[in-house]
């Protein structure tokens, strides 16, 4: 047997995840006995499954244990695709909000509370958010406050009031700040005056100067009896913060790509040879996970999910076009397409202690195939990125590799190269070839796109 921890399962003590063999296993500490018998005798995680807020676990025999110190050993459901919240739109964020909060109405409902409320404990079954900690749970002393009621303001309010009410790409700060964007960072980045909500006054400055109080008065504050708190106070808070993020509504702008699909496309004829064309080659790859790149609102993840893949990731580095992408796809309900708020040309890296918390993009591979349609001008041309570099890349994130060759005589290059020195002299369909097989894959279909001058190639081994 072979066991490797989680790399962001070492913070809490009650417990800890591990595969083994490729299984996903969580040990339940001793120390958490109570807390979990509680959750499963009140009911609370039957009705939180029934719901599909909580990811369902099976009960394994202690024998399967990692180390000494189980009192239960459980095997979770696994979710297709980890992403990070730095990584979702604006309403994925939201979504994950109200999910936090609507999961702590009911833990109080049983006499139980969130201790966590990180949005890393959150994850998407493609549009459906899920909570994925089982161990996020305690008994609710009375009087007790709520713990976590810093954290999801960090992880949640403040970034979710940011991006409405300042810059949308604000939420990318919790890229740098892991643990949630600091209160008094976001009360000076907020508007105040009269644009001050009084949701704001209260969860976010008034917040951040208790922060501070408390900070500076610590040996004060932990000799002092804590204020109680009754169970009606703690909803009362809960309902306050769902009606301040439910409050939150961000009207994207027009951006370059954010109609791309409506604006900037093919003619009828070529998008459909194009949807023939991609969806034959996901059908031959037998894929049944895929990464779009650049993949705008998903217009080519549902050809791939039509052409057989069970899940993709639709990844973007626009956010109106990945905030587009969510909206539709909560529409339809499709929970088979995953999408992701990626800058291709920065992605996503390992990030957190000793690098070893949250991996990166490649480390969540590799996929069946990745698709990069009308993206490899963008990075060669745009990016100055050499077509080696991106073959290297694309090559370590999936096992097959879909691309849409788009030739220098093609309008939207042209585009690019209007404000600077065409220096791209290897930039040519021999130089992808050539690209890919360094990177061991071979070229093994080429097929125009109608009459427009691309081509479509799926490179694999």
């Amino acid at each position: 047997m072979s066991d490797a921890r989680i790399g962001s399962s070492f913070r809490d003590p009650s417990g800890f995840l591990f595969t083994r063999d490729g299984v996903l296993l969580r040990q339940v500490q001793e120390r958490y006995r109570r807390h979990y018998e509680r959750l499963k005798a009140s009911g609370l995680y039957e009705t939180l499954v029934h719901g599909g807020l909580l990811v369902p676990h099976e009960e394994r025999p202690l024998s399967d244990a990692a180390e000494e110190g189980a009192a239960f050993v459980l095997r979770p459901e696994r979710i297709p695709f980890i992403s990070l919240p730095y990584e979702w739109s604006f309403s994925q964020r939201r979504a994950a909000a109200v999910l936090t909060l609507r999961i702590q109405q009911f833990a109080l409902q049983h006499g139980m509370t969130l201790k966590d409320a990180s949005a890393f404990n959150i994850q998407f079954h493609g549009v459906r958010p899920v909570l994925i900690d089982t161990l996020s749970f305690e008994v609710r002393e009375p009087g007790a406050p709520w713990i976590a009621y810093r954290q999801f303001c960090q992880h949640f309010l403040a970034p979710l009031a940011l991006q409405a009410r300042v810059d949308v790409r604000l939420g990318q700060l919790l890229r740098q700040y892991l643990d949630g964007i600091p209160l008094d960072l976001a009360a000076k980045l907020l508007p105040g005056g009269l644009k001050l909500t009084l949701w704001q006054l209260l969860h976010i400055n008034l917040h951040a100067r208790s922060i501070a109080k408390h900070a500076a008065t610590k040996a004060r504050a932990k000799a002092a009896k804590p204020r109680a708190v009754s169970d009606r106070g703690i909803e009362g808070l809960v309902s306050n913060l769902l009606d301040a993020v439910a409050g939150l509504e961000w009207k994207p702008e027009g951006t370059e790509w954010g109609a791309y699909e409506e604006t900037l496309g093919y003619d009828r004829a070529d998008r459909e040879a194009k949807h023939s064309v991609v969806g034959s080659f996901v059908r031959e790859s037998g894929a049944r996970t895929v990464l779009d790149l650049g993949a705008n609102a998903g217009e080519y993840s549902r050809v791939a999910r039509a052409a057989g893949a069970q899940y993709v990731v639709a990844a973007d580095g626009d956010e109106m076009a990945v905030e587009r992408g969510f909206r539709r796809l909560t529409a339809e309900g499709d929970t088979g397409i995953h999408p992701l708020w990626m800058d291709l040309s920065n992605p996503s890296p390992s990030q957190g202690w000793a690098h070893g918390e949250w991996p990166s993009l490649v480390q969540r591979g590799p996929f069946d195939v990745v698709m990069a349609l009308a993206l490899v001008h963008h990075l060669a041309i745009g990016n100055n990125v050499p077509l080696a570099s991106v073959a290297s890349y694309l090559a370590q994130l999936g096992r097959q590799v879909i691309i849409e060759w788009v030739p220098k005589s093609d309008p939207q290059v042209q585009r690019l190269l209007t404000a600077r020195e065409d220096i791209f002299d290897r930039y040519t369909e021999e130089d992808l070839r050539m690209a890919f097989a360094e990177a061991g894959l071979d070229a093994l279909q080429v097929k125009p796109v109608g009459s427009s001058g691309r081509m479509l190639y799926r490179f694999g081994d």
